[in-house]
């Protein structure tokens, strides 16, 4: 067994994702957060993932990480104050640690995404297929997660675009910096949907659902490693889960 599981069966690195998932949303306890946080950034490791650029992801949600606390902390009553201007407080003991979870929330199910796209699209396909997902649904959240990334390459375009004519966002007021995005999103928009029509005419053409039982020449099977790790995930993931119901 090696330590990179690159090959790993899709429907094994889906089950890995759920129970990550899953922890996020069930764990309250600020270091168990942490913890499964730590695990999900080892299997991006071990399944091939870049921390480098996830690390850069999680660099462009600071301030919205810290527009959460304060968020949270304007809106709790607990706790003790630790910063106020007048009469609103904008920090206190209490939102700072819901909003720190929350924000560790978000962290794992970016991180956890991460694993997903280490998998193949055709193979995701297929390993739904063989969990009796309906074809057209397994298609269609492969689209989804292959058209992501292609809409995060035309919004940095469109931003370089600007930037070479000049324009500095960063130097503009808010107001105008979000009536300039709003300018942005029609373009976006349309390439979107031109990407969507075109889809749609090449499917028609290699005549998808002509017929309601799809064959394939591929079929995927779990090897020991497979069976290995979707076992320790789910002793992992009922350990975890007794001690966020013990810690609660």
């Amino acid at each position: 067994m090696t330590w990179q599981l690159t090959t790993l069966d899709p429907r094994t690195k889906l089950i890995i994702v759920l129970c990550l998932s899953s922890l996020a949303v069930f764990c309250q306890n600020i270091y168990l957060l942490l913890l499964v946080l730590l695990l999900t950034l080892i299997v991006v490791k071990l399944t091939g993932g870049e921390l480098g650029q996830l690390f850069s992801k999680f660099k462009k949600f600071i301030k919205v990480f810290l527009a959460v606390i304060v968020i949270q902390s304007i809106f709790t009553n607990e706790g003790q104050v630790l910063l106020q201007v007048m009469q609103i407080k904008l920090l206190t003991d209490v939102g700072l640690l819901r909003g720190l979870q929350t924000v560790l929330r978000f962290l794992i199910v970016i991180a956890a995404a991460v694993v997903m796209t280490t998998a193949n699209s055709r193979d995701i396909i297929q390993g739904l297929i063989q969990w009796k997902v309906p074809y057209e649904l397994a298609f269609m959240v492969t689209i989804a997660i292959r058209f992501l990334p292609l809409l995060q390459e035309e919004a940095t375009d469109t931003l370089t675009a600007l930037q070479l004519r000049g324009v500095n966002l960063k130097k503009i007021p808010i107001l105008k910096r979000l009536r300039t995005y709003s300018y942005l999103l029609m373009p976006l928009l349309t390439s979107v949907l031109i990407k969507a029509r075109d889809l749609s005419v090449a499917m028609e053409m290699r005549a998808f659902r002509a017929y309601p039982q799809r064959t394939s020449l591929r079929e995927l099977h779990f090897a020991r490693i497979d069976y290995f790790v979707i076992v320790l995930s789910m002793l992992l993931f009922q350990l975890l889960l007794w001690a966020a119901l013990v810690l609660s």
